[in-house]
């Protein structure tokens, strides 16, 4: 188990940006893709990620300080640090259940997509910690590993199946065919989105809100840019910061910056991605008759040159400060995650059609959720962060705001552990996923050519 555990580690002490293109190097190797356009293809994909690495450091770089004179500033008391998911991957890693997770999801879903109850290949083998963590979590908590692995299990469904079902979105806002989003942190928000479209259609007035910045036809266009939101973002919480005017304009076109180079290293990674996600739905589908219509679940770094999704995440982080301020029960300003809300959000901006009104509007649940759970969850995570041997201050308790907030996880925590509550509403929650399932056989139907045909009329309607 000591060497299992040691090849794992030694695996993903990669970055995601290094294991990635390896790992599809590997792939296409498998499926007797030629060096040369697999080479062009791992090489974009691992400089897009990078990329988007590299430039998300630099936005947490530069808010961070901000966010933390606004706390000093107004003499702000918040006993929990919002560190990000690092934590939270460093306790799924340093588990017994790290060697067992991933032949275990593997398995899952190979069964799934051999008896035609999937048709997403989940690659990302980074991501595979999410699954993990509540394994971790629930065998810290009960000493179980039945429990342990039950819920590996239901999570690992739950995030492939969500996946499938965000597989038309992909397709229809961003233009590529066979990829599908792999983080259960994104598309396990689908079934809410999804709810939240059907209420939008059903309330007078707020049903024709709309403002696309992607689309180019919205009334806004001339505000619409990504660039200017950032800009007037930064500048925003600067003056919050109480800088001086040198530092508030150098933080404004930090984040124009941030907003114009992030698209860029989004259209790296489809560049890379799809040429081999392609060649591996033909392989797989020559070998597996009946298996037509696959897709590859990669991280959300295709859907980061979508301009709506970009401005609906900036938009959410001051409103995120400002709900963090005034909740009852909350006890964590998000820092360490707080820029993730762009790639969080994306898929339900996808479900929106790119409007950024609504997805704005279902993001603050989302938000005020993710606050009140990673708060709530605070001190288990201390607790199993200290046994990785992560170091922090005497009393100091962390947590992350989305990652460690997230739904999902949470209601299977409570299940798990007994909450009568959270096992009452089990009716509600596969209502909720029955719901989400029906609208995936009717987009199914909508990608069909005379679905196609009504689908392009309904373009010019007001989700754009």
């Amino acid at each position: 188990m000591d060497t299992v555990r040691s090849l794992i580690d030694s695996f993903f002490a990669f970055k995601a940006y290094i294991m990635l293109p390896l790992f599809i190097i590997i792939i296409g190797l498998i499926i007797r893709m030629k060096i040369g356009p697999l080479l062009k293809a791992a090489l974009r994909l691992g400089t897009g990620f990078a990329g988007v690495f590299i430039v998300f450091g630099f936005f947490v770089d530069n808010i961070r300080p901000a966010v933390e004179a606004i706390i000093e500033i107004r003499g702000l008391d918040f006993p929990v640090l919002d560190v990000g998911w690092p934590p939270l991957a460093a306790i799924t890693w340093s588990s017994p259940f790290a060697a067992l997770s991933i032949p275990l999801i593997i398995l899952i879903n190979v069964l799934l997509i051999v008896f035609r109850m999937s048709r997403t290949i989940y690659i990302d083998l980074w991501n595979y910690w999410h699954m993990g963590l509540i394994g971790a979590i629930l065998f810290g908590v009960t000493g179980s590993w039945l429990i342990a692995v039950a819920s590996i299990v239901l999570l690992t469904l739950f995030t492939i199946k969500t996946a499938d079902w965000s597989t038309p979105y992909v397709k229809r806002e961003s233009g590529i065919d066979g990829v599908t989003i792999s983080p259960v942190s994104v598309v396990g928000l689908l079934p809410f989105a999804e709810l939240m479209n059907a209420l939008f259609d059903r309330i007078p007035f707020v049903k024709n809100w709309s403002f696309n910045p992607h689309s180019g036809k919205s009334r806004w266009t001339a505000l619409a840019d990504p660039i200017l939101i950032g800009f007037l973002m930064g500048i925003l919480l600067a003056l919050s910061a109480g800088y001086g005017i040198k530092e508030v304009l150098e933080l404004g076109i930090h984040i124009a910056a941030v907003m114009f180079l992030l698209p860029k290293c989004g259209e790296l990674i489809g560049e890379g991605i799809e040429p081999v996600s392609h060649m591996m739905k033909e392989r797989i589908q020559a070998r597996l008759p009946g298996s037509e219509g696959l897709s590859v679940a990669v991280d959300t770094g295709i859907l980061m040159n979508n301009k709506s999704v970009m401005v609906t995440g900036l938009v959410l982080m001051p409103i995120a400060l400002g709900i963090a301020l005034i909740l009852p029960g909350n006890r964590t300003l998000p820092l360490g995650d707080l820029p993730n809300l762009i790639s969080l959000m994306s898929v339900t901006v996808l479900v929106f059609r790119g409007n950024v009104i609504r997805s704005v509007l279902t993001g603050i649940p989302i938000v005020t959720t993710f606050l009140l759970i990673s708060s709530h969850m605070a001190e288990l995570y201390t607790e199993l962060s200290r046994t990785t041997g992560m170091e922090m201050g005497e009393g100091q308790l962390i947590t992350a705001f989305t990652d460690g907030g997230h739904h999902m996880r949470f209601y299977l925590f409570e299940i798990f552990t007994g909450n009568l509550i959270a096992i009452c509403t089990i009716p509600l929650f596969g209502l909720l996923m029955l719901f989400s399932w029906r609208r995936y056989r009717k987009n199914l139907v909508l990608e069909s050519p005379a679905g196609a045909e009504k689908e392009s009329d309904h373009d010019a309607g007001p989700g754009d």
